[in-house]
């Protein structure tokens, strides 16, 4: 048998290369084979941190006797969801036609030409509770295969039907749609719903389990305040009332930092002990700008532990992040779910780590450099920012991979330097573009501003598209769907995009970016005004369209080469002087602080710089009298330079 994962960029495909199931990758190659041989195929879906994935292989494809039967009667496909999200996707959409209970792993069976006919998550070794042992569904569907034929076929041809009918906002866009927005006063209403939902108790939403929601929480604290009166007060204190309870409970890891990925109770309790690197990156954010507008130091302190363990436990020596941390581990010599992390510091210091998944995602790590520029200005920690540079320089360097039309292709994900032939998304695109252009915005660099606006012109060329198209063997089959525009743990690829667009707008001052992401967001409004809680990132964007655009630009002077002061210049260089100054260190404090804005920092050198680039936000900025010098700007009309924080106002 040949071992065809052995060698996969996946940790999670490699984990299951000493099955006895004969394995293939996602690919052409694997369907070939089963319309050569006639059987229908079994899709195998989940991801290196999903504990029941683990779970299930150790029970049922890891038993030679059950394998035996899976490789006579099927061929057998594993896929990391995280790899292909589009395939992950469309067979989710799919499997609700089975069943309720949605997760991973996800099993789907389906024809030698794509079509699902039948599917279903965990299935156990024995009939348990009255769910069937995964045997019995291997018997029972090779039985429909061959004494059913016709019927199995149906099915599949008409499930197939739904779900290439499928249209998504994207589709709006590219025809031009013209919906409009939702006014303020319906944004309000659904902002009202979900303050109702607001567990009391406990902080956050919803019963057990219990997920943190970073979209959410972030519509909630930058929720328009002139528009939403008492509203604005409200949303926020729901917001920071959650980050508090999740600050303080078992869902944070007191030890390392950051957070596992949800708590098995109402109270945040029996944590789900993964750790990924979307939750983190989004609660970094959270944190901080919670943070800023309180001055609460179990915010700072919560912060500033999520940006340690990003730096120090997932960032790999390419600079890269890594896409998740594992429940799983062995503990004093056995196997535990968590056990790991209900040590003490001292506990810890004598055990192995739960492994990494050191898959690197190009649109997850464009959310780990967003946020750790964001934290590293807010909370003036300079080696979070060189963390977030070297990250961005990996991927620079390693995803974005030039065309010989001078077009750019983005890599989904790589490992040790090797690149996965999994197509992008449209979410790779708009998250790291957004994560460039938002470490640009405050390390003043027309580098990683022009690796930003590059990335989202392409989308835009593209016709909100992933250039290059989507997965080829979906497309193939008439399968290649629009991604879920909703919004569970992370931004979807529309807000991603339309997020990145208007990041875009603020930094160049050129409408037809803000058209752009007016554009895509717009069929989504009504759909985000009825279920406000998959919707928070999208309504977020959409509520900023009905707000003045309040930019915020500070300059600092050049630095001065460091030199020997001699006897004739006693007080240093003037950069030096500058960095000591009461009045300017105020400022900077001032502009850390602001919130609601779109902040940017840049040397008076970087500034001619980016202007010459087309980043018309820094043009005419120049500093006064050599210090540090802030420029208040609403909708692009500004106020007269400041040097001191009270010239920024309320």
């Amino acid at each position: 048998m040949t071992n065809r994962l052995a060698d996969a960029v996946s940790p999670y495909l490699r984990s299951h290369a000493s099955n006895p199931v004969d394995w293939f990758p996602w690919g052409e190659e694997a369907f070939a084979e089963a319309r050569r041989r006639n059987v229908p195929l079994l899709v195998s879906i989940g991801y290196s941190t999903c504990h029941w994935c683990h779970v299930m292989a150790r029970e049922s494809f890891a038993d030679p006797v059950l394998a035996g039967r899976l490789n006579a009667r099927f061929v057998a496909i594993k896929v990391d969801r995280e790899e292909h999200p589009e395939v992950d996707s469309v067979y989710l959409t799919a499997a609700g036609a089975f069943t309720p209970n949605l997760g991973w792993p996800l099993n789907v069976f389906v024809t030698p030409d794509g079509r699902p006919f039948y599917a279903g998550t965990y299935w156990p070794p024995v009939p348990v509770d009255g769910h069937p042992a995964f045997s019995q569904v291997l018997d029972a569907v090779d039985e429909a295969w061959t004494a059913r034929h016709e019927e199995v076929v149906d099915t599949a041809e008409r499930l197939a039907a739904a779900i290439a009918g499928a249209v998504g906002p994207g589709a709006a866009a590219r025809a031009g749609g013209t919906d409009p927005l939702p006014d303020i006063a319906n944004i309000s209403t659904a902002i009202d719903g979900l303050l109702a939902r607001e567990d009391r108790e406990h902080g956050g939403f919803g019963d057990a389990p219990k997920f943190p929601m970073a979209p959410v929480l972030g519509l909630l604290l930058e929720t328009p305040g002139e528009s939403t009166g008492e509203r604005f007060g409200a949303a926020r204190a729901v917001a920071h009332r959650a980050l508090t309870a999740m600050a303080r409970s078992e869902l944070r890891d007191q030890v390392e930092g950051g957070f596992f990925r949800y708590g098995t109770r109402r109270d945040w309790s029996e944590p789900h002990y993964e750790r990924m690197l979307y939750d983190n990156a989004l609660l970094l954010d959270a944190y901080t700008t919670a943070w800023a507008q309180t001055g609460d130091e179990l915010l700072r302190e919560t912060a500033e532990g999520i940006a340690r363990y990003l730096v120090h436990g997932l960032q790999l020596p390419s600079g890269g992040f890594a896409s998740a941390q594992d429940s799983e581990s062995t503990v004093d010599g056995a196997r535990t779910e968590g056990g790991y992390y209900r040590l003490d510091a001292a506990a810890r210091a004598g055990q192995t780590p739960p492994a990494l998944d050191e898959k690197v995602l190009a649109g997850w790590n464009g959310l780990a450099i967003g946020a750790l520029a964001h934290a590293s200005f807010a909370l003036d920690h300079p080696e979070w920012m060189l963390a977030a540079q070297h990250a961005a320089d990996h991927l620079l360097a390693l995803h974005v991979v030039s065309a010989d039309d001078g077009t750019i292709r983005l890599v989904r994900a790589s490992i040790a330097g090797r690149l996965s032939s999994a197509a992008s998304t449209p979410e790779d695109y708009g998250l790291l573009a957004e994560g460039l252009l938002r470490l640009a915005a405050v390390t003043g660099s027309a580098r990683y501003a022009e690796a930003g606006r590059m990335l989202v012109r392409a989308l835009v060329d593209s016709g909100f598209r992933a250039p290059g198209g989507g997965d080829p063997v979906l497309a193939a089959q008439g399968l290649l769907v629009e991604l879920d525009p909703s919004e569970g743990a992370y931004p979807s690829a529309t807000s991603a995009t339309a997020s990145a667009l208007l990041l875009l707008h603020g930094l160049t001052g050129e409408s037809h970016y803000r058209e752009a992401a007016r554009e895509l967001l717009a069929p989504l409004g009504p759909q985000a005004l009825a279920q406000p809680i998959s919707f928070g990132r999208t309504l977020q964007l959409i509520s900023s369209f009905g707000q003045p655009e309040e930019q915020l630009v500070l300059l600092e002077p050049d630095p001065v080469a460091a030199v020997d002061p001699g006897p004739a210049d006693p007080d240093g260089p003037a950069d030096a002087a500058a960095a000591a100054d009461p009045a300017a260190l105020e400022l900077r404090a001032a502009v850390r602080r602001r919130t609601g804005a779109l902040v940017a920092v840049a040397t008076d050198s970087e500034a001619r710089l980016l202007a010459d680039a087309g980043f018309s936000l820094f043009a005419d900025r120049s500093t006064r009298d050599a210090r540090p010098t802030a420029y208040l700007c609403h909708d692009f009309v500004c106020r007269l330079p400041t040097t001191t924080a009270g010239g920024l106002g309320s």
